[in-house]
């Protein structure tokens, strides 16, 4: 349990970060994500999600 809150806390400081130095950039990249069918959005979220587990992986063997 304490490697899942120590994730999303890391997660928090990361997506705090990028919100905090580059709100412009965020908000292009929100303008970009809207302008993507949903099955596009539904696809790139599908690859991070498992793109995240192969990192996760790799880290852990």
């Amino acid at each position: 349990m304490t490697e899942v809150i120590t994730a999303f806390g890391l997660v928090l400081i990361i997506e705090g970060l990028v919100y905090a130095l580059a709100p412009s950039l965020v908000e292009r990249m929100l303008e970009t994500l809207r302008s993507l069918p949903e099955s596009a959005r539904r696809s790139f979220g599908a690859l991070v999600v498992v793109l995240g587990f192969i990192v996760l992986w790799i880290a852990k063997h």
